[in-house]
């Protein structure tokens, strides 16, 4: 009797090739040459892997599938930002963004489908945690992303959906393909991992030896507004946070950002900034300022460029670097905290509030 279970095709990212190529009788750099397909031409199809023999294809194609994520639609801004939503085996859908740096592209791409932590200014966790994203998932965000950019990605940040270090081993899986020159290339330093501040996921990527940067999420600089924004700090008090951050650099001897969003009336006094900075004197790191991104489940708000430019200038003066981000893709909801799930047809399933900007 035939078995269905038997029929399911592997992702072909995840196989080793290795002893794929040598169970099949072929030569040894059979495997650099579909490695270099898959990775470094993003083929979508075996046909198209014209270097090798017709009959490998054939046999490749039974037993592998290219790509487990799909391309749904897309949306540009006005900056040239676009937000793609992808749509995932399962039937569920991630929000993956593709930013003009200049003349480079940089990819923002998400590591779970929905977040546990639910920071109360972003859009990503408004719906908890649905799952993590493979391996191999996340390796077709890459690719996708990577095919769209003109010339190709320069630089890719997990600061999409999800906490990327509750997903450690799938998303420090991908980042070693995502590095690999037969994968995509891409140097360690331009790949950053940002996280809301799971403090063994710090200690565990001290440990892993790569160069990749990391970025922290601050956006309060004592524990009882944190908690409020932020409930991992429940879990983690700032503390524990910035006790493992010195740990990371005593390790690494790299500098880590840390990511404070501008909520108006919540953390944006010049008593803030000079705590900020007092908080963070002494480190290896810099502080790099976000004015919150209005969506429609958020209940803060917005804070203005000069304003975001005023509370920089007084961190700086406590001798801590400070940059303010400039917000990309914020008209189609494509900034930071605006990723969000979506539902079949592609619909945020979010009521609508009310924002209102201070300068």
């Amino acid at each position: 009797m035939h078995n269905t279970a038997m029929t399911k095709k592997q992702d072909i990212k995840m196989a080793d090739l290795a002893a794929v190529m040598a169970g099949l009788g072929q030569p040894a750099f059979r495997t650099k040459q579909v490695r270099e397909w898959v990775f470094s031409r993003g083929v979508a199809s075996f046909d198209d892997m014209t270097n090798l023999p017709a009959g490998l294809r054939t046999e490749l194609s039974k037993r592998f599938v290219l790509r487990t994520v799909k391309a749904g639609n897309s949306v540009t801004s006005e900056d040239g930002t676009r937000r793609f939503t992808l749509r995932l085996g399962d039937g569920h859908a991630v929000e993956s963004v593709l930013i003009p740096m200049g003349a480079s592209w940089t990819a923002c791409v998400s590591s779970q489908v929905g977040c546990r932590w639910r920071c109360s200014f972003c859009a990503s966790g408004a719906r908890g945690l649905v799952r993590d994203l493979t391996t191999g998932e996340i390796l077709d965000e890459v690719l996708l992303m990577n095919a769209e950019a003109p010339g190709g990605l320069r630089n890719v940040v997990f600061m999409g959906i999800g906490e990327p270090l509750d997903n450690y081993d799938n998303v420090i899986a991908a980042v070693h393909t995502i590095m690999a020159p037969d994968g995509l290339g891409i140097g360690a330093r331009r790949v950053t991992i940002s996280t809301c501040g799971v403090v063994p996921g710090i200690g565990r990527l001290a440990q892993e030896g790569l160069q990749v940067k990391l970025a922290v999420s601050l956006n309060a600089p004592d524990d009882e507004r944190r908690t409020k924004l932020m409930p991992v700090n429940r879990t983690w008090p700032l503390r524990e946070l910035l006790d493992a951050c010195a740990r990371y650099i005593a390790a690494t001897n790299k500098r880590v950002t840390f990511e404070y969003v501008l909520i108006g009336g919540v953390n944006d006094s010049p008593t803030d900034a000079h705590a900020l900075g007092r908080l963070l004197h002494g480190m290896l790191c810099k502080v790099n300022l976000l004015c919150l991104n209005p969506h429609e489940i958020q209940p803060h708000q917005t804070v203005g460029r000069r304003a975001a430019h005023q509370f920089k200038l007084l961190i700086e003066r406590e001798g801590i670097e400070t940059t303010v981000r400039a917000s990309k893709g914020a008209d189609s909801a494509a900034a930071c905290g605006q990723l969000r799930l979506r539902d079949k047809s592609g619909q945020a399933a979010h009521s609508s509030r009310s924002r209102t900007e201070r300068s």
